[in-house]
């Protein structure tokens, strides 16, 4: 078959992405730096029945967008993330699978110069198996090193570059000879669309746990705002209710009022003996369970002595 004329195409490209618009209800917008047609393929191989790849001319994508606003107003929250070279991955299934199943397709890649730094690189100590004649080429990168059976060996680890920084001709030149390949590349989660919202990718990483933590200082902030104000909320009323059972208790403690609740208070103040029977009363049922213990520990001993290595029919 003949390529399509260059208006057919673009055509073809509006009416598939609106499509994929109406038959999804989630995507990615994904970056696509130093992703090769060959990786591209794997990727897609890789999510094929789960998930589809959609790449195209940022201009483009834009035009279908605003051209799709009037059924899907809710896109038009995509536009601003629409920067730069990326692509969709649109998908019904959860986000968490298919944003790992993108991260299980990256590979690595040499440092190129030119090129910015995914994540930082630090070079080991290590012998190099370098000859000699490339010491100068080390003390250039302020690099310490020695000479150790005829070869290069780098003395300590050395952090050769930070997250964000221009990959230089000799830092790569350097890991090239090294065969070090410090960087992954692949398909890169920017923003994460799901039914009209427009989230960060972080978002994906919270658990339930993380979920009843933030809910509980929550609960813990508003108790605390209400008790402040005087304000009875459901999260500050137990704390309340607590509060003003310690009043009650205090003002039975110097007055002759009296309640149910109040009587041992009373009793404790009347005789300050008993605390200390309380106190004794409670040790022993914690001394108890010590002898057990070595009594336990007696008996195994005994059993082992016993034994002395011998069984039943020696």
């Amino acid at each position: 078959m003949g390529r399509v004329d260059k208006a057919t195409w673009k055509a073809n490209y509006f009416t598939k992405i609106t499509q994929l618009f109406d038959e999804y209800s989630r995507c990615f917008i994904v970056g696509a730096d130093n992703v090769g047609s060959k990786q591209m393929q794997e990727i897609r191989i890789a999510l094929r029945g789960h998930a589809v790849v959609l790449m195209g001319k940022n201009t483009m994508m834009r035009k279908a967008i605003r051209g799709h606003l009037e059924n899907c107003p809710s896109l038009e929250r995509l536009l601003p993330h629409i920067v730069t070279n990326v692509g969709f991955v649109f998908t019904n299934e959860d986000l968490v699978d298919i944003r790992d199943k993108l991260l299980q397709n990256k590979k690595r890649a040499p440092a190129r110069a030119g090129a910015i730094a995914p994540c930082p690189v630090t070079i080991p100590a290590q012998n190099t198996g370098l000859g000699p004649e490339k010491t100068s080429f080390f003390q250039a990168l302020q690099i310490p090193t020695k000479i150790s059976r005829g070869t290069i060996e780098i003395v300590n680890d050395v952090q050769l570059l930070k997250e964000g920084d221009k990959v230089g001709a000799s830092e790569a030149t350097l890991l090239n000879m090294l065969n070090v390949s410090p960087f992954t590349y692949g398909l890169v989660v920017q923003q994460v669309y799901d039914q009209g919202t427009v989230f960060s990718p972080k978002v994906l990483d919270i658990t339930d746990d993380d979920l009843i933590v933030a809910f509980q200082e929550g609960l813990n902030y508003v108790a605390a705002v209400s008790l402040a104000i005087g304000y009875p909320t459901v999260a500050s009323v137990p704390h309340s209710v607590v509060n003003g059972f310690k009043r009650l208790l205090a003002i039975a403690a110097v007055t002759d009022i009296t309640f149910k609740e109040a009587e041992t208070l009373k009793e404790f103040l009347a005789d300050p003996s008993k605390f200390a029977a309380a106190v004794t009363a409670a040790a022993p049922k914690e001394e108890a369970a010590a002898p057990k213990a070595e009594e336990k520990v007696e008996e195994e001993e005994e059993e082992s002595d016993d034994d002395m290595g011998f069984g039943l029919f020696d």
